[in-house]
């Protein structure tokens, strides 16, 4: 049973949240924490995962010599996704893309024939939109123009994710995938805020503690000509959820990603506790939305009416 102490509102009964997500462990990375808190506050909750993660690389050492991740690391990824999913209480639907690794060299590699990243818009999206004519969500959750970092699935989760929330409502587009359904809201994920990682890093200094995010600050400040703050966000915080007594179901979803997350690494370095007093929140940031909801919310069904 998910605890109740800390949810986005009192009741959340008949509200439905997607979030789109490109490969198994972004749904525990990003959000999740909010996930399980609307579960736990009678929402339903899916998660549209669009590929498998076939070309991920084990980047847990622990890992290196499993012989189930040898023999079989995309069904060993399923394993693992499935465990995530009973951790926060979601739903979650596979739309049955092939990953399209992440190009690394100089000059680039072509991405591998029929990946998600390479798929026309419309056949990419079309499971997207059949999914959410299906459940018939209120709010939409995924990344921005950038992936939140730039790997060609999540540019393309993000691409797939504004084309369903735009064509969805229109029965004229994506014939034979359903009764049209137009989501109320958009929304984009902030999991890396630099406000966050700013506010636990002096945290972390105040209470004697090495801080994981020194290097990482220096880099955003860098590019601050007066050297005092963070580059600004493309798309502004607009929306913060309070979900910090979710954290634990956080972390032991990533745990589950046993091939994909080092339990050492650095998304553990700062304690539950820490987070749960320096930022209780995770963050995001309205882009669209067909209610009038005023910004900044602390809810993502606000000005929306279940069932409609």
């Amino acid at each position: 049973m998910l605890p109740s102490q800390d949810l986005p509102r009192a009741s959340s009964a008949g509200f439905r949240l997607l979030a789109v997500h490109a490969h198994p462990d972004d749904e525990s990375s990003k959000g999740a924490a909010t996930m399980a808190a609307y579960v736990a506050a009678g929402a339903e909750v899916m998660v549209a995962t669009c590929t498998g993660g076939e070309r991920g690389d084990i980047l847990n050492a622990a890992m290196d010599g499993d012989a189930h991740a040898k023999r079989d690391l995309p069904g060993l990824r399923r394993v693992e996704m499935a465990r995530a999913v009973a951790e926060l209480g979601v739903q979650q639907r596979w739309l049955g893309f092939t990953d399209s690794g992440l190009p690394e060299g100089d000059p680039l590699p072509d991405l591998p024939f029929g990946c998600f990243a390479l798929q026309p818009l419309e056949r990419a999206a079309a499971p997207l939109v059949k999914l959410v004519r299906e459940f018939r969500p209120h709010v939409i959750l995924s990344y921005d123009e950038n992936g939140g970092y730039p790997h060609p699935d999540h540019i393309m989760a993000h691409r797939v994710a504004v084309e369903a929330f735009e064509a969805a409502g229109d029965p004229a587009r994506y014939p034979g995938t359903g009764e049209a359904w137009a989501p109320s809201k958009l929304y984009y994920d902030r999991a890396f805020n630099p406000e966050r990682f700013r506010a636990l890093h002096f945290a972390l200094e105040e209470a004697g503690l090495q801080s994981p995010y020194a290097e990482r600050l220096a880099q955003w400040l860098e590019a601050d000509a007066e050297g005092h703050q963070p580059p600004a966000p493309a798309h502004a915080t607009t929306t913060q959820i309070r979900c910090g007594d979710f954290f634990g179901h956080r972390e032991r979803a990533l745990i589950a990603h046993r091939t994909q997350v080092d339990p050492e690494g650095f998304f553990f370095a700062v304690s539950v506790e820490l987070q749960q007093q320096v930022w209780p929140w995770e963050d995001y940031s309205l882009i669209t939305s067909r209610v009038d909801s005023a910004v900044p919310e602390d809810d993502f069904f606000a000005g929306i009416t279940p069932g409609t």
